[in-house]
């Protein structure tokens, strides 16, 4: 594994940071950016990342119809299968909607003990990802070393718990939002809502984005201008990912014929993939930006 170079904090010209995209141009430093995701094994950090991901939204999703049959919300369960359909591409959304649908039928049937230490593996497994992103934005800005464990551990809790609310706020506004304002019969509010709920719900990702960057890396981060660029990068290619997948499974009605059952995992890790691969490309863009 190529080892970088550790970069200077900066500490001066911290309004310079737009000026200074102009003058080495966006292209040069995309650029680079990836050659300094590559030389700090980006790769591996996201194929890691995209494990504990995939466990995550399994967790939370099985945990949260479970949760919601048991206090007798019968329509939550067609409510989450059309917005993972909605939201995660081709098999890997037929995969959830499956663990959504049992999830349904064992809460009815009142076995509760496994919904509740998938709910809390849930945060545990989070958690784990949080350390596992800290190691990768650490790379990224050529420190070989990561936090003492505890602090190390304890910060990704705090991230877990914190960023997650931020992730699960945007996705509510981008999904579910529309929904249950529907339910509320005020048209002119639902209107409303449903111009406005994109933006939120973008506005909420980035910001969660920008949490991360700022306070993850084992250093002293710039002011914000210096981590915009990076946070819109990474929320861009994510959006990029999951369009191009969904319409590649659109487009190929055999990939779930060759592959059967295991469609579903392959499609689901892929996406889990290219969303941690953006992230961290994200983070390769501030560091490189930095470098400059």
């Amino acid at each position: 594994m190529n080892v970088l170079r550790p970069i200077p904090e900066v500490n001066q010209f911290e309004s310079r940071a737009w000026r200074l995209v102009r003058d080495v141009g966006v292209r040069p430093l995309i650029v680079d950016s990836y050659r300094r995701l590559r030389h700090a094994d980006g790769l591996t950090h996201a194929r890691s990342l995209a494990f504990v991901t995939a466990l995550v939204m399994i967790q939370v999703l099985v945990g949260f119809v479970g949760l919601a049959t048991v206090v007798q919300s019968g329509n939550v369960s067609a409510t989450v299968v059309s917005i993972v359909h909605r939201m995660v591409p081709g098999p890997a959304g037929h995969l959830l909607t499956s663990a959504v649908t049992q999830a349904h039928v064992v809460a009815a049937r009142h076995h509760y003990a496994a919904l509740v230490l998938g709910t809390g593996g849930a945060l545990v497994t989070l958690t784990m990802a949080m350390a596992q992103l800290e190691s990768g934005f650490n790379r990224l800005y050529g420190m070989t070393r990561d936090r003492p464990w505890g602090r190390r551990y304890a910060l990704a809790a705090l991230f877990a718990i914190s960023v997650g609310s931020l992730i699960a706020a945007s996705f509510i506004c981008l999904t579910l939002g529309r929904t249950l304002l529907v339910a509320s019969h005020d048209q002119t509010l639902a209107a409303g809502w449903d111009l406005a709920r994109w933006p939120v719900g973008i506005a909420l990702a980035a910001g969660a984005v920008m949490v991360l960057l700022r306070w993850m890396p084992r250093r002293r981060q710039p002011r914000l201008s210096w981590l915009a660029l990076g946070a819109s990068v990474a929320i861009l290619c994510w959006a990029l990912a999951t369009a191009c997948l969904g319409w590649f499974y659109a487009l190929s009605p055999s990939y779930g014929s060759t592959y059967g059952p295991l469609a579903g995992i392959i499609a689901l890790l892929g996406w889990c993939f290219l969303s941690s691969l953006s992230l961290l490309f994200g983070a390769a863009v501030c560091a490189q930006l930095e470098s400059v």
